[in-house]
């Protein structure tokens, strides 16, 4: 498996060890023109949940994949959190913010994989 799928999968297992909700990945290595290869968009309920799911894949992403993010962004309120570590964006959102920004329906073209929800 390619590095950049190998991060995406460790990403998803840090968003899931944090029961992260609605977790899609979105692949957009086939659209010219994209801003990175991958996108991985997941909500938390509260801010405090989305900090976590945050500080979870900073630390699965770390300690599997050896990568950290370029940038963090969003930390002050928590009801989004972006993180970017070059091939790969990461959005971390309340359900209301996920709602608003519809990230999920940006990419019409791409292709979207659903992950279920660990319960």
């Amino acid at each position: 498996m390619d590095q950049t799928k190998e991060l995406v999968k460790t990403i998803v297992e840090g968003l899931q060890e944090k029961k992260g909700k609605n977790i899609v990945t979105v692949d957009l290595t086939q659209l010219s023109g994209a801003v990175c290869q991958y996108m991985v968009i997941c909500e938390g309920n509260t801010p405090t949940q989305v900090s976590a799911l945050s500080d979870s894949v900073w630390d699965f992403a770390r300690r599997n994949a050896g990568e950290k993010p370029l940038s963090i962004d969003g930390n002050q309120s928590s009801l989004w959190i972006g993180m970017d570590y070059g091939t790969v964006l990461v959005h971390i959102f309340t359900p209301e913010q996920r709602e608003f920004y519809n990230l999920d329906n940006l990419w019409s073209d791409a292709k979207v994989t659903q992950i279920p929800d660990l319960d």
